[in-house]
């Protein structure tokens, strides 16, 4: 019995009774990452595996209704991310950590900071992040109207296999003349979100579309990283990084040219180098 319970998946059961799987690797400062909708922690084993091969300890959790984790019909929504994201570091116990989020995942880490005492942060790394805000209002007028999202939501239900297929195209930027995105990057991204449960990942096209958080970027007390591509098909970076890095502040924004959303593989040698200057600055 105690060989199989050594064996066991690393998990978290939070308050609600959601079990969280989680990746934990290396020894030193602690890196957490947060995934992209709708992916899972294995979106960033090159990074787990730089990092960690680099003197740091890498986390990275799968969201609840993504990848190993449970899949509850109810909580999925912004404040029950962020607190997940907050049992978690606590349960391992972790200080002086360096927040990175890509995509749905930096919203996640935005809205943690803002609900949670920072006193466990010391740095914050927003990816690809969605926001202030996603969804166009007459508030936030440069953003993508909902009947985007409408559509996200009908292929989701239509044909979620195929849907995320021909998503993996913008997200990569393998629609682009010139790329050199392999079929096997593309295949990866299918897998990883055919994981995701169908409700899960319905739900969250609403957390990460319509989840205002201008004010959660306020709160902000840490230094900032924002890196974005601007070729951005998913998250387009006028509405995101450019407003994000005037209301965080002293943010550092880096634009890498030509990127993709996906550019944590597309541009992973970059984006790895700008992280670690970033962590030991």
């Amino acid at each position: 019995m105690a060989t199989v319970a050594s064996k066991a998946p690393p998990t978290i059961t939070t308050t609600d009774g959601t079990v969280i799987y989680y990746k934990d690797w290396g020894s030193g400062q602690p890196v957490v990452f947060s995934h992209g909708w709708p992916l899972s922690a294995d979106a960033w084993d090159d990074q787990l595996n730089f990092f960690g091969s680099s003197g740091f300890r890498t986390v990275a959790h799968d969201r609840r209704g993504h990848g190993r984790s449970s899949q509850p019909w109810d909580g999925n929504d912004m404040d029950t991310y962020a607190d997940d994201l907050s049992e978690l570091i606590e349960a391992l116990d972790l200080h002086d950590v360096i927040l990175v989020g890509h995509s749905n995942g930096g919203s996640e880490r935005t809205r943690y900071i803002c609900r949670q005492e920072t006193s466990r942060v010391a740095k914050a790394v927003l990816v690809g992040a969605i926001p202030p805000l996603m969804l166009k209002t007459d508030a936030n007028p440069g953003g993508l109207p909902i009947e985007v999202f409408d559509e996200i939501r009908a292929g989701l239900a239509r044909d979620r296999s195929q849907f995320y297929e021909d998503l993996s195209a913008p997200f990569y930027g393998a629609n682009r003349d010139g790329s050199t995105v392999s079929q096997g990057v593309r295949d990866a991204f299918w897998l990883m979100s055919m994981q995701a449960g169908l409700k899960g990942a319905y739900d969250c096209v609403k957390v990460f579309s319509e989840t205002d958080l201008t004010e959660d970027l306020k709160r902000f007390d840490v230094p900032t990283l924002i890196i974005h591509g601007d070729d951005d098909q998913i998250v387009p970076i006028a509405d995101s990084a450019l407003l994000s890095s005037k209301i965080v502040a002293d943010a550092r924004l880096k634009v890498y040219p030509g990127a993709p959303h996906g550019l944590t593989l597309t541009h992973k040698d970059q984006f790895n180098a700008d992280v670690l200057e970033f962590i030991k600055g």
